[in-house]
């Protein structure tokens, strides 16, 4: 990134300077689409939410429908007329309700590889097959699986580099067939406006290249678990396959705040759900959808491992929690 930092060129000029910065720009593109074991298009754009924005606006298709526990910017990007699918207490879709809702005609339908509050996976490939057969596009969000786990089959994936260890402000929508996406802009061969980020692509695509979380993912998965054995702890969504990077867990008797707060001064960071919404504590829609009762929701806080998580840090993390949960019972009595 600081050597694409000294390119000043824009990589759409003509010039030598912009002919060198395309060439960088490709090279950082063929890397994050070989690393992602994609084989079509990828459009570079600001991060996820742009993706969501250009394929949900954008797909040559009529209809919209998306999962109940979408990430706000999904819900942005397919509008207010689009249909919501419901979702069982696991988190995952109603395929009943799905095969519905795509009988009523062609639609783009929108749904998360892995959940960014609770971690849950989502059935994706029982889903495209569904949504191939009604004569449908798929929408996958993958910002919390890219570089994580192998990405589904699917007609538009949105993914985000800082989820998986690059910079904030680049990402990428990744598109099967351009022909099934409107063009409007005079970037990314006409698909996107504005100039292209340079530096972040690149290191978008060294952070992809490095590995580091699609390697840690079997230990992470061991981190997890090491938690809720030590705690006793209970994840929301549990019963369900779920991402190793992250686990949701009520904590009884206290709320979110409290303990983001307590665990904080503790060294600790964590949040109440998204990371896009925490900081307004509003009720959880992802839990709400999945059924969990208002007050477990509000006592919610959504742990997340990364490389360079080790067991002495979650050990720590147990202890901390125990003794805010001894003061908490101390207080009551």
């Amino acid at each position: 990134m600081a050597e694409a930092l000294e390119r000043w060129a824009n990589p759409s000029s003509p010039h030598a300077e912009g002919r060198a910065a395309r060439a960088a720009l490709e090279e950082a593109r063929s890397t994050i689409a070989e690393a992602l074991g994609w084989r079509h298009d990828v459009i570079l754009t600001s991060g996820a939410s742009e993706a969501l924005a250009i394929a949900g606006g954008r797909a040559q298709i009529e209809g919209r429908l998306l999962g109940a526990t979408e990430h706000e910017a999904v819900f942005a990007a397919m509008g207010k007329g689009a249909g919501v699918l419901p979702v069982g207490p696991d988190g995952m879709v109603d395929l009943a309700a799905l095969e519905e809702a795509l009988a009523s005609g062609p639609a783009l339908v929108a749904v998360q590889h892995v959940n960014n509050e609770t971690g849950v996976v989502q059935p994706v490939g029982e889903i495209a097959e569904r949504v191939a057969a009604a004569g449908s596009l798929l929408l996958v969000d993958c910002a919390q699986s890219a570089g994580k786990l192998v990405l589904p089959d699917a007609d538009f994936i949105s993914v985000s580099a800082h989820k998986l260890g690059g910079p904030p402000g680049v990402g990428a929508l990744l598109v099967k067939s351009l022909a099934t996406l409107k063009a409007e802009g005079g970037q990314e061969r006409g698909y996107r406006r504005g100039t292209q980020n340079l530096p972040g692509a690149v290191g978008f695509a060294a952070a992809l290249r490095s590995g580091a979380f699609r390697v840690a993912m079997p230990r992470l998965s061991e981190l997890r678990t090491r938690l809720e054995t030590a705690l006793g702890l209970t994840a929301i969504g549990g019963v369900a396959e779920r991402s190793p990077a992250i686990g949701a867990y009520p904590v009884p008797g206290l709320t979110s705040a409290s303990l983001l707060v307590q665990l904080d001064l503790a060294g600790f960071a964590v949040s109440a759900g998204s990371a896009c919404s925490s900081g307004s504590l509003k009720p959880s829609h992802v839990l709400s959808a999945m059924g969990v009762a208002p007050d477990e929701a509000g006592s919610v806080i959504r742990v997340s491992f990364g490389p360079a998580t080790s067991a002495e840090d979650v050990d720590a993390f147990a202890a901390e929690l125990r003794r805010i949960n001894e003061r908490a019972a101390s207080r009551a009595a």
